[in-house]
């Protein structure tokens, strides 16, 4: 589905090789999403702890792509479907683990900078949406 609205909404890079790049970068944000989603739904009260400390060796090869490509986004120097999946997972783990990024400057650059996107910004800022539960079964 991400791809067919990166497609749809020109968010999927300017030729082939960045598509490429932002389905690499897209696979790797769901890895980690996979890992997240056990967490929270199978090993919550016993896996917590393991996974913050394990958060920064996850959370580095992200930081070192925005670092190298300096445009802000993960591929190019334009915003990605790979880009908006990653700022929604960040979150997420910002709720987990409130300093995740302290030690990442160029992810929190990322989020800051896609936080202040207009639309983006306007729905951070929705009372609706502030209270949408994360996961289903409560836990953060």
């Amino acid at each position: 589905m991400l791809r067919h609205l990166g497609r749809k909404h020109a968010a999927y890079g300017k030729n082939d090789s960045e598509a490429s790049l932002i389905d690499v970068m897209n696979d790797g944000v769901e890895d980690l999403r996979l890992k997240y989603i056990k967490l929270i739904y199978q090993e919550y009260e016993t896996g917590k702890e393991a996974f913050i400390k394990d958060l920064p060796n996850h959370l580095k090869c992200f930081e070192n792509v925005l670092a190298k490509n300096k445009t802000g986004f993960l591929v190019g120097d334009q915003i990605s479907f790979a880009d908006y999946n990653l700022f929604d997972l960040l979150l997420n783990l910002k709720v987990l683990s409130p300093s995740c990024l302290d030690s990442f400057p160029s992810l929190k650059s990322f989020v800051d900078k896609i936080s202040a996107r207009p639309k983006v910004k306007a729905l951070l800022e929705c009372e609706n949406f502030k209270k949408l539960p994360i996961n289903g079964n409560g836990k953060q």
